[in-house]
């Protein structure tokens, strides 16, 4: 029987929608009639916002519920809350744990002291992908955990940090947690799953990511591309543009046998040629991402925002994801 829940870690560089799509992900998997726990580890309430609920405390709530059967519930995970459930589950501190919080000690650890922060998040993801409904033999809580993690520029250390507290504490709770928390970040069911917009710095930090999760021993999953842009163009007309045949002398009218202004045509033809220069840089990043060796999935851009139904939308794209929790 495995030790603990599958668990599904997104990262990606800031502003390529990883919390979008780790809500997504999440939302797949409870349509699968799963119980998921989807964990915030940045404190920017970003779930609560894509549900539409209020803040999040720390403490776990239902946020939606599938037509299968399955539910999302939602954790804000606060590293000084997590300290004080940590040295009262360790050291049974009880009253004297949140004295030290008082006293403001908790919030110095978690703030100065290297690693500290990084350490207790990934150890309440840990205490909640193991957790049990009962004795050892019994059902996990949870049948998936998803956890918007920080960007692909410190995945590793976040995910891996735990080494460093293990090298520096050679007894005790702390080493004994992070060899346990450690095992299970690289244990078969964890996946890493990395997004990415088709621009060259997000997908460089992506390939740079997979290289170094590969080196740290970290399972790398799925590249999610996010965000991308449907051609508006046809091939006919893309060729004309470039050809030159589709011109404003062109264009122009046309446009005023339709009843618009003839000036708009140089406007209207330089904004074609714009768009087809963005997608074939889009084109050209796609085919790194197609050689990069590990499966991807793609999301369209959608407009009008984010609300439940588009969440559900990519949900059904996300299918490929799911499945590595089977």
């Amino acid at each position: 029987m495995a030790n603990s829940t599958p668990l599904h870690v997104v990262t990606g560089k800031g502003g390529t929608g990883k919390t979008t799509v780790a809500a997504a992900l999440a939302l797949a998997l409870a349509s699968r009639g799963s119980k998921v726990l989807l964990c915030e580890v940045e404190g920017r309430q970003g779930i609560a916002q894509l549900f539409d609920v209020p803040p999040l405390p720390y403490e776990e709530r239902r946020i939606a519920t599938s037509d299968e059967g399955g539910h999302v519930h939602a954790l804000a995970i606060d590293p000084e809350a997590a300290l004080l459930e940590y040295l009262q589950m360790f050291y049974r501190l009880g009253r004297a744990g949140r004295a030290l919080d008082k006293f403001g000690v908790i919030d110095f650890a978690t703030t100065i002291a290297p690693g500290v922060r990084d350490v207790l998040l990934t150890g309440k993801i840990y205490e909640a992908a193991r957790r049990r409904t009962g004795d050892r033999s019994s059902p996990f809580v949870y049948d998936a955990v998803v956890v918007d993690a920080p960007p692909t520029g410190r995945i590793a250390r976040f995910l891996g940090v735990n080494d460093d507290v293990a090298g520096l504490a050679k007894v005790g709770p702390i080493k004994a947690q992070s060899e346990s928390v450690m095992t299970m970040m690289r244990a078969p069911q964890t996946t890493v799953h990395l997004v990415t917009v088709l621009e060259e710095m997000p997908v460089q930090e992506t390939l740079d990511g997979i290289e170094e999760l590969t080196r740290e021993g970290l399972p790398v999953g799925h590249v999610v591309v996010n965000l991308k842009r449907p051609s508006l163009l046809s091939a006919d007309t893309i060729e004309a543009l470039d050809a030159g045949r589709l011109s404003a002398k062109t264009v122009a009218p046309v446009l005023e046998k339709a009843g618009l202004p003839r000036d708009a045509a140089d406007t209207l033809v330089a904004d074609g040629k714009g768009h087809v220069e963005r997608q074939q840089l889009q084109d050209e990043q796609q085919q790194i991402i197609d050689g990069c060796g590990r499966p991807h999935v793609e999301l369209p851009l959608l407009t009008g925002g984010i609300d439940m139904g588009a969440l559900q939308e990519l949900a059904d794209l996300l299918a490929p994801l799911a499945e590595d929790a089977r």
